[in-house]
């Protein structure tokens, strides 16, 4: 019974041609290959190791994130999330220092009118660092100058996010790595986002 139904099934995969040469005996069918081979799954691509800090921890960039030209001499790192698309967040990544405190107070005044209350603040221990996760949305005011200190003419752009985490080492540096960009983009970037930071790697 199970033989008949791989030769049927093997008879609707065949050419006619090689179909006649199996009815006239030429050629014998070979029923292994009317089985149902169950497909493997792809190999989960892999982000680049990116060491931060000089090297006191370690973050895996998401693969689908395409590494672009910083806009600023003060960014380490900058990517597009996701990397090809109409609409695309903007990643950064730096070393600063200022205070946890005052920079979250920084982020959440390039939104027009929110307040603290308005901000999802988590605060983690990955290892021997501190994440402090900040989320915002709402009228970003992006900068068209040179970066948070040499800031130019404000942008206002409505429907944005914001996706932020500083890294607070026990060394006493801190990273700032942010995203921005059209809520629906951020919020489809956010778990790529969130498992960079919990992978994190202590040095």
């Amino acid at each position: 019974m199970r033989s008949s139904l791989r030769l049927r099934s093997l008879v609707r995969r065949t050419s006619p041609l090689l179909l006649a040469a199996i009815v006239a005996g030429f050629v014998t069918p070979n029923l292994s290959l009317a089985q149902d081979t169950p497909s493997k799954p792809a190999a989960e691509a892999k982000g680049e190791a990116l060491k931060l800090a000089g090297g006191k921890v370690v973050v895996e960039k998401p693969a689908s994130w395409k590494t672009v030209p910083p806009k600023s001499n003060i960014i380490e790192y900058e990517f597009r999330a996701p990397a090809e698309g109409e609409d695309t967040s903007r990643v950064t990544i730096m070393s600063a220092s200022g205070g946890i405190e005052a920079n979250i107070t920084r982020w959440i005044g390039q939104f027009d009118g929110l307040k603290k209350s308005d901000a999802k603040i988590e605060k983690k221990e990955i290892g021997k660092t501190i994440a402090h996760i900040v989320e915002l949305e709402g009228t970003y005011k992006e900068s068209m100058g040179g970066g948070p200190f040499a800031p130019g003419p404000m942008k206002k752009i409505e429907n944005h996010a914001m996706l932020g985490v500083i890294l607070e080492l026990d060394t006493g540096d801190t990273v700032f790595i942010k995203m921005t960009g059209p809520k629906k983009i951020v919020a489809g970037e956010r778990e790529a986002f969130i498992k960079m930071i919990d992978a994190l790697k202590n040095n």
